[in-house]
């Protein structure tokens, strides 16, 4: 633990910000394996471009995590050890996959990315002039579920105008 980063907090103690990032990095991880699961059931047309970004999108979430997690030891935490006690500790939770088309998948995965930019916007709004670190690495976070989120709406939008030329 760095006593002169943690020193720089200005009212708000380095254990309330843990827990959010706590809370942050548990949607991570499920939004990482969300992804990852849904790339591998998804079915129907347009199924290879969405894979792709899912894929895509997958990758940031794991990576988002990582940060999220050096950030927490940062501040003298520890980041939540069991996958079990991620749904417990999630603001977003999880939604399984359980109809693979796509145009369901897609409607969860932005559900899940509007979850993340609520999230990402309150940890903001809270920490906004008390710890200018966690602010960057959440305003950098945030910049990518907001286009995660026009990502995957695009391809929701490709897929209905596809559908209705063809009234399907």
């Amino acid at each position: 633990m760095a006593k002169r980063g943690i020193s720089i907090l200005k009212d708000i103690e380095a254990s309330t910000v843990i827990d959010l990032l706590n809370r942050a990095y548990c949607d991570e991880w499920l939004a990482y394996y969300q992804y990852f699961i849904e790339a591998k059931v998804i079915k129907g047309l347009m199924k290879d471009a969405v894979i792709a970004e899912l894929t895509l999108h997958a990758a940031d979430e794991l990576r988002h995590a990582t940060l999220i997690s050096t950030r927490i030891i940062q501040l003298g935490g520890t980041p939540i050890l069991h996958p079990g006690d991620w749904l417990k500790h999630s603001n977003c939770g999880y939604d399984a996959p359980e109809n693979p088309d796509v145009r369901s998948i897609l409607d969860q995965a932005i559900k899940g990315e509007q979850c993340a930019i609520t999230t990402y916007s309150n940890i903001l709004d809270i920490i906004r002039t008390k710890d200018i670190v966690t602010y960057d690495l959440v305003s950098q976070i945030l910049a990518d579920e907001v286009e995660h989120e026009e990502d995957l709406q695009s391809l929701f939008d490709d897929l209905k105008e596809f559908m209705e030329q063809f009234k399907l």
